[in-house]
């Protein structure tokens, strides 16, 4: 089990639950947040329009599963030989903060900051501070726990707000950072915009985006299947191509000076490593591994499924798992 999960088990299974907690019907969400995707009346243009609500509902039903099954660190990263989960997670963020030259008088943006785990890494590696933009109330509350936690509230702090619209002054960040998190804007030139508005000029922003490869056919079912369920199970309004993502980033006012694929990077290293779905694969070598394995998923499910029936999971967490 994950550190996430060992602390997400005892605080949000076990407490004592309030009457709105107990009378929200998990399923009804889970159901609601489907049928934006897979409804008589799904569409891009739908989801677009209800993005803020649509990632919110997604974000309230999955936090607690996300920290028991990977982790307070959301997103994915390729992995070198002999390398473990969690070295690469931190290396694939160490990374992206050495990118954006972040230093200890800085304070950062981290946009769609999740529970704070790449907030908190970025911290030990560069000593920077950093403000954790985030729309979903509950994950703040977890990222502040763990904060406190680690001894870091002094470094990080967080803003209840949408990355589109932001309620900081111009220039007022020295740089900002963004893993797999502005993907859920429905209008990237906008969101990007507001980024380049807070950062102070002569700064940098850094990004992981979940970007459709010019592998990609439209015409074949298959693609086109995968591509719905990665935007289905990621709560995504629309997918974009790499060059789509840049061309925004330039219509935003920024200057790109570098873009790459990095999957493509590490498949193409003479340095021998695994793939970044590798983890979702699952492994029977590990306890980590074992969660994603047919036999992991089964005893997961079962257990959710037990949970709900005496009353200590709310109703419909069997089903929206």
């Amino acid at each position: 089990m994950s550190a996430g999960g060992r602390d997400v088990l005892p605080l949000n299974i076990m407490r004592k639950r309030t009457a709105e907690e107990v009378n929200k019907d998990v399923s009804a969400t889970a159901d609601r947040f489907r049928e934006r995707f897979e409804g008589k009346t799904a569409s891009v243009s739908e989801r677009k329009a209800e993005t803020t609500t649509m990632v919110n509902e997604y974000y309230d039903l999955v936090t607690d599963f996300y920290e028991y099954g990977w982790g307070q660190h959301f997103h994915f990263a390729p992995r070198f030989f002999g390398e473990s989960f969690f070295e690469s997670i931190a290396r694939h963020e160490y990374f992206l903060a050495y990118q954006g030259q972040f230093k200890p008088t800085d304070t950062v943006l981290d946009l769609g900051c999740g529970v704070g785990g790449p907030a908190r890494n970025i911290v030990r590696f560069t000593n920077c501070n950093v403000m954790g933009v985030n729309n979903n109330e509950y994950q703040i509350s977890r990222a502040r726990r763990h904060d406190t936690k680690h001894g870091m509230n002094s470094k990080i702090n967080y803003t209840k707000t949408d990355f589109s619209e932001m309620c900081f002054g111009d220039n007022e960040f020295d740089g900002a950072y963004a893993v797999e998190a502005t993907c859920h804007a429905s209008d990237k030139v906008k969101c990007f915009s507001e980024i380049y508005r807070v950062i102070k000029p002569g700064s940098y922003f850094v990004l992981y985006e979940w970007c459709v490869t010019d592998k990609y056919d439209p015409n074949n079912e298959e693609h086109r299947r995968i591509i719905h369920q990665i935007e289905l199970g990621d709560s995504l309004p629309e997918l974009e191509t790499q060059q789509q993502v840049v061309r925004a980033l330039e219509a935003s006012g920024f200057i790109v000076e570098d873009s790459f694929d990095v999957s493509e990077r590490f498949e193409s290293s003479p340095i021998k490593n695994t793939a970044w779905y590798a983890p979702l694969q699952g492994s029977y070598t590990t306890l980590t591994g074992f969660k994603s394995t047919p036999v992991g998923r089964w005893i997961t499910n079962k257990m959710c499924h037990v949970l709900e029936f005496v009353g200590l999971a709310p109703r419909g967490t069997y089903e929206g798992d």
